[in-house]
């Protein structure tokens, strides 16, 4: 790809490490309903389909009613512990730092609830780099819809050809390319696994090897 026009970002599992305190969230849910915790990886295995979807599949069997009051007790908790351990991934603040002193325009794309995305980038101190953050319910369609990468190209004036999401699951795989727009793979995250289904076009191990491609 010649030099990037757009690079559009997932957030758990691609920029922070959520991993820790999105299972202590979901396991104080199960400790009020009175069931025992699940380990980290299971919790890390059911992310990425935004916070319904992560409650439902804690939850098997549970009725709807049921399932609305245990999702709002889960983002409570989660609100007020979401920055008790997430850090970022080594590298990628020097790698937000040079693409975006390289003039690239940087988005993020997560199924998480817009609020707390913004919350975590600002968090994190990484608002400064971004000119917009989009999530799970900034429109009516989640990702695997190309709705947001849509909406992110029309707002940045990139085009498909120079336009790239990046993740670590094949949730972000299938948007980029429902999207026609370049998919980029990296190693470390939540569900890199899920790349044998759905490969990306390339896989990073490593935040400068996307500094690299994109800046040309």
């Amino acid at each position: 790809m010649s030099r990037a026009e757009l690079l559009i970002f997932d957030l758990d599992g691609t920029l922070i490490d959520s991993k820790l305190d999105l299972a202590n969230s979901v396991n104080a849910t199960r400790a009020w309903k009175k069931l025992p915790p699940l380990p980290l990886e299971t919790v890390s295995s059911y992310v990425g389909h935004g916070a319904p979807t992560l409650i439902r599949r804690v939850f098997p069997g549970a009725g709807e009613e049921e399932l609305a009051e245990t999702l709002r007790y889960f983002l409570e908790y989660y609100r007020e512990h979401m920055l008790d351990a997430t850090t970022l991934y080594p590298g990628v603040r020097e790698g937000l730092d040079r693409l975006h002193d390289g003039g690239v325009p940087l988005a993020v794309l997560t199924n998480k609830p817009v609020r707390f995305s913004v919350s975590l980038v600002e968090g994190l101190g990484l608002e400064m780099h971004f000119f917009r953050v989009y999530g799970g319910n900034s429109f009516e369609e989640k990702k695997p819809h190309p709705r947001g990468i849509q909406a992110l190209m029309s707002e940045s004036g990139a085009s498909p050809e120079r336009t790239m999401m990046v993740g670590d699951s094949a949730v972000d795989v299938r948007t980029a390319r429902n999207a026609g727009v370049k998919a980029c793979g990296v190693s470390w995250g939540f569900q890199p696994e899920t790349f044998a289904a759905d490969p990306p076009d390339f896989v990073i191990d490593c935040m400068s090897a996307l500094v690299e491609t994109a800046l040309g």
